[in-house]
């Protein structure tokens, strides 16, 4: 066990449990509980936002492919930064007018339908609880690599730290535990960008020149298909990178959190500068694993290549910039899980419980106490479905979040906004198909099954050949959630011009 490293992961702890009992002693309404009061800044919210967005699967997963892989390791930092785009121009704005508390309240606000509602929460919950095993799994890497602690151990120090914010502090301590993060995930990242470009003389060229011959891969280092291999698992990867971030509910979510569309619009453009900042530095962090820490160092430490960055802080500052890493790393992963146990748990309470059980009667009251249980309920699903997937890689399974979000979220979304004719079969349609469709093909590729034992979860051939489903999930989505439109009988068209006006102007009451 590393004594400084402990040290600063109990600093990084006690940071956020001060937060949180900060917070707690200021949420006392669902509102405070699930949107902070929507009393957040442009700048705040944009923090907040990247604190959330560069999960472990940025810092941890994505350093460690580009390390592993080399150019096929960058298309994760491209996707995830393109994506900011679509939300920029399609989602955040109209998300903000027409949604109150969670993403079933902005499709809710045209289709008033249980049905629609319960699809939306369930969609909700699935995804968040996909997302948030990506980061367990990279939580556990890294507790296991620093304290030495064993991975389920690791895995239930995070899972009971999360659910401790989301149940005392709500959004607003959650809110302020990923601006604290960022700000550290920043700097640590821009310290060991700056010592990496150092070492190559402060030459992007020499850079490149000296990755040639760094790694067991040669010229081939720089050049793609070094994982992706067929042409069409480029595509879907790309395809679901770029389109699922407007479809994650946590990400959503925090649009609530603003006072206005303006501001929401503004946190967007704060959160896409912070962003692309750090995947840019992703390349020095991927090269820099390569050149100094080596393939074989980062595939002992864990087969996933999730280590390669604290590895690599270890190679060029030694044992405190190590440990210092590993806490941000550590803080990074407490912040994402806090925002995606409070989405999960926001989609069971709010729209679950209170709308459909209950049917609107329930009393704020209720709504907090279910809120609660709910996050309890969510974090042991996500710790134990973590528990199967500790050999795998954390940026893959992010962008098999991406892929269920694309599939299943976005199609509604851009439909309620931009489609007269869509009615709630449609919405009901798309969704379920979209969800069930990527979980499925995700189920039976290559991820799951390997001829090989130990290279997959199962021992088998994969019945669908792609690693990413989003060429055929996505698709599948939007075309089901036509289909149910043009093929039913139901009209729900009356709604769309006052929906119309919401969007554009945020006149009117949201739900």
């Amino acid at each position: 066990m590393h004594g400084t490293a402990f040290i600063l992961f109990l600093i990084i702890v006690a940071i956020t449990l001060y937060i949180t009992y900060w917070a707690a002693k200021r949420t006392n309404s669902t509102s405070e509980f699930y949107t902070a009061g929507g009393g957040l800044t442009g700048w705040q919210n944009g923090l907040a936002i990247a604190g959330d967005y560069m999960s472990a699967a940025s810092f941890l997963g994505i350093a460690g492919m580009i390390a592993l892989s080399g150019f096929d390791g960058f298309f994760y930092s491209i996707g995830f930064l393109v994506a900011y785009l679509v939300v920029l121009y399609l989602v955040a704005e109209p998300m903000r007018n027409l949604g109150k508390y969670t993403m079933a309240d902005m499709i809710a606000a045209r289709f008033n339908n249980k049905q629609v509602r319960g699809v939306a929460a369930l969609n909700t919950i699935a995804i968040s609880i996909f997302y948030m095993i990506a980061q367990l799994v990279g939580a556990g890497a890294l507790i296991k690599l620093l304290l030495g602690l064993d991975y389920i151990t690791s895995v239930l120090i995070v899972g009971i730290l999360m659910t401790v914010y989301v149940v005392f502090g709500g959004m607003r301590a959650t809110s302020w535990v990923q601006i604290v993060k960022a700000v550290l995930l920043m700097g640590g990242t821009l310290i060991i960008s700056l010592i990496v470009f150092a070492k190559f003389g402060f030459s992007v060229s020499a850079m490149f020149e000296q990755m040639k011959t760094a790694t067991p891969l040669g010229d081939a280092f720089l050049n793609p298909g070094n994982r992706f291999k067929n042409g069409l698992d480029t595509i879907s990867l790309n395809l679901a990178l770029v389109l699922g971030t407007a479809g994650l509910p946590h990400i959503l979510i925090r649009f609530f959190t603003v006072k206005d569309a303006s501001t929401a619009r503004k946190s967007v453009v704060y959160a896409t500068w912070i962003i692309g900042i750090f995947y840019v530095m992703t390349i020095f962090l991927g090269f820099g694993a390569a050149a100094f820490v080596t393939q074989d160092v980062i595939l002992k430490a864990d087969k996933g290549g999730n280590m390669a960055a604290p590895l690599l802080a270890q190679a060029l500052g030694g044992d405190f910039l190590f440990a210092f890493i590993s806490a941000v790393a550590f803080a990074t992963i407490l912040a994402v899980v806090a925002g995606l146990v409070l989405t999960a748990a926001s989609a069971f309470a709010h729209d679950f419980y209170s709308h459909i059980v209950r049917r609107g009667k329930a009393t704020e009251a209720e709504q907090m106490k279910a809120a609660k249980w709910a996050s309890v309920g969510v974090a042991v699903v996500s710790i134990l479905l973590a528990l199967f997937a500790q050999k795998m890689n954390v940026a893959f399974l992010v962008a098999l979040a991406f892929a269920v979000a694309a599939s299943a979220n976005l199609p509604v979304i851009i439909f309620t906004i931009f489609w007269k004719r869509f009615n709630t079969t449609g919405a009901v349609t798309g969704m379920l198909v979209g969800l069930f469709s990527a979980l499925i093909l995700v189920a039976v590729s290559p991820n799951v099954w390997n001829p090989e034992a130990g290279k997959a979860i199962l021992v088998g051939n994969a019945l669908f050949p792609l690693s990413n489903p989003g060429i055929v999930s996505i698709p599948l989505g939007f075309i089901a959630a036509w289909l149910g439109t043009v093929l039913s009988t139901s009209r729900d068209d009356a709604k769309y011009e006052e929906i119309l006006v919401k969007v554009n102007t945020g006149i009117g009451d949201t739900v």
